[in-house]
């Protein structure tokens, strides 16, 4: 079964310059908060999730 998380909080928007491990957004499931960083160097082109919505494995979250 595929564990579903809600966004509760996007830190980035199009456009914006990120570094490698810098926090992408923030997910919370079973009331554990899990902060999503970038994987590398780059340049946001896309948010797919906002505060709020639900998210399940695999969903993509965000674009460098």
């Amino acid at each position: 079964r595929r564990q579903r998380q809600m966004c509760i909080r996007d830190s980035v928007k199009a456009g914006d310059k990120v570094e490698a491990g810098d926090v992408l957004l923030i997910l919370e499931a079973m009331k554990m908060q899990n902060e999503i960083m970038a994987p590398e160097d780059g340049t946001v082109s896309d948010v797919r999730v906002s505060a709020g919505d639900t998210v399940a494995t695999g969903d993509v979250m965000v674009v460098l």
